[in-house]
């Protein structure tokens, strides 16, 4: 028979972990760093709130069944390791994906790997939400799930009666939900500060605890390894992310060659004689992104130290259907829901006095089923004199059979010419493009492409936009190479102070 001795458990929480465990905030974005302790957080949390609130239901989440497995229930430090003092002594047991508790609690063990998958918890009754690395999950996974949280009918300790239903989430930057995570719980707040949110944000108490290696002794007591391999990772960007848990770098992005020095630049007077056109991407639900573009004739010196070379595309102004919340915050790739009317008069007022040559947009736009396609409604606008109108760009993402896709349009120009010098360019102001094309990441089952599920609408527009205009950079080669095949060897370039030519 087990003794009194085996049903005591060691639940013990260092400094940052308990200043998770309690906070009175309901809606905690912990972690930042690998190595930060926040799945030992969760299991100590969940196992000592469903011991003492009877009843109380907890739902721990990882996207992957597999990593759940592994990361909390086996192991060393997982819930058969932790509990099984009271598993001997039968005050709880766990069953497959269950942990069920003497006093009527239990643990739910649950992944949610794709959007559709979310709807088995269509009818669930959630009082804690545990989400493991939220940045594996989409906005949309996200927000369902943060929907199911309520709590009827359970009787909570006075100490409690504030502080539940809940949510604590753990997260490092990168991943499919790195935008979204650091625009819900980064972006604009101090660490550490709580604060209200708006209905259209669940309205909870939300803060972030920001925790590094150096915040869990517990790792670097069993593993003084883990610092060094954490350094090790090759990756300046991928270090500077898991072990210092910086959310401006994303390391494995698809752009990886997008850098605000190079690419981003201050609005400067655009030559009259430079023409300019528009691209745009639909949506409704989900955001429509449009962008202004001018494509350089000659180079021109914009600003001190930067040349912008002649066919570079400047994306100069855009419109981004982004919905806000009722503080003015952005809700991440939430739509606007405009009538395609409504969208084509404002993309025309937006035009101004610029003579626009032509306009590409989502051919999806151009589907006709039983009426008429959204972009005959855009054309019409909201009199039907007023719109704006659009041809079907080029919608190849990836290349194919020698024929170059939009992707490798946009990184190729994203790198530059022979020169080095980019031959795409983003005003500052086009704040939407700078923050969600930097975050996107490869598609796990197709990583010639991006993930689609992200924020991707500025990047299909900004594909559009340099389909519109394919470019290549010039090869040069080698003058050995040119003399072996019996070709005359140009005459050495001449510096003229403005642009090189050859003589």
């Amino acid at each position: 028979m087990a003794s009194q001795t085996d049903a005591l458990l060691d639940l013990h929480l260092h400094p940052k972990q308990m200043s998770a465990f309690l906070s009175i905030a309901t809606e905690i974005l912990y972690g930042g760093a690998a190595g930060g302790g926040k799945s030992h957080l969760m299991r100590v949390a969940a196992i000592t709130w469903c011991a003492e609130i009877p009843g109380l239901q907890v739902y721990l989440f990882r996207r992957i069944r597999d990593d759940l497995v592994k990361n909390h229930v086996e192991g060393p430090n997982g819930f058969r390791a932790l509990l099984a003092g009271w598993v001997e002594c039968g005050f709880c047991t766990i069953v497959e994906d269950e942990i069920r508790f003497w006093n009527g609690s239990k643990i739910y063990l649950c992944h949610c790997k794709d959007e559709k998958d979310r709807f088995k918890y269509q009818g669930a009754e959630i009082h804690v939400l545990l989400i493991d690395e939220l940045t594996h999950f989409t906005d949309v996974i996200y927000r369902f799930l943060r929907n199911r949280v309520r709590m009827v009918g359970i009787k909570l300790p006075e100490k409690y009666r504030k502080t539940f239903p809940r949510i604590i989430c753990g997260a490092n930057p990168g991943g499919i939900g790195h935008s979204f995570v650091k625009t819900t719980f980064i972006d604009g707040v101090r660490p550490m500060q709580s604060y209200f949110t708006t209905k259209s944000e669940g309205g909870m108490l939300r803060q972030y605890i920001p925790a590094r290696l150096e915040d869990n002794p517990s790792m670097a007591a069993n593993d003084p390894g883990y610092d060094a391999r954490l350094h090790g990772l090759g990756s300046e960007s991928l270090v500077r992310a898991m072990r210092y848990g910086d959310w401006d770098i994303v390391d494995g992005a698809f752009f990886d060659n997008f850098r605000v020095d190079r690419h981003v630049i201050k609005p400067f007077q655009i030559p009259k004689d430079w023409l300019r056109f528009r691209a745009g991407d639909w949506g409704s639900a989900k955001p429509f992104s449009f962008g202004w573009y001018a494509v350089a004739s000659e180079p021109l010196i914009a600003a001190p130290g930067l040349l912008i070379p002649r066919g570079a595309l400047v994306r100069y102004k855009e419109w981004y259907g982004v919905a806000t919340d009722s503080e003015g915050r952005f809700v991440p790739n939430k739509g606007l829901k405009m009538t395609a009317e409504k969208v084509g008069s404002q993309v025309r007022v937006r035009d101004g006095a610029d003579k626009i040559s032509y306009g590409v947009l989502d051919p999806a736009a151009f589907a006709e089923d039983g009426g008429p396609s959204i972009a005959e409604r855009m054309m019409n606008g909201t009199n039907g004199k007023n719109g704006s109108t659009f041809r079907a760009a080029d919608n190849k993402r990836v290349t194919a059979r020698g024929a170059m896709g939009g992707w490798d349009q946009m990184r190729s120009r994203l790198d530059g010419d022979e020169d080095g010098r980019p031959m795409l360019y983003f005003f500052e102001t086009c704040v939407h493009a700078i923050r969600t094309i930097p975050a996107l990441m490869h598609d796990e089952n197709r990583p010639e492409d991006l993930n689609s599920d992200m924020e991707d609408h500025a990047a299909d527009e900004v594909r559009y936009a340099c389909m519109s205009r394919p470019w290549i950079k010039a090869v040069t080669e080698e003058p050995q190479a040119k003399a072996k095949q019996g070709m005359p060897l140009p005459a050495p370039p001449v510096e003229t102070g403005k642009k090189r030519i050859a003589i």
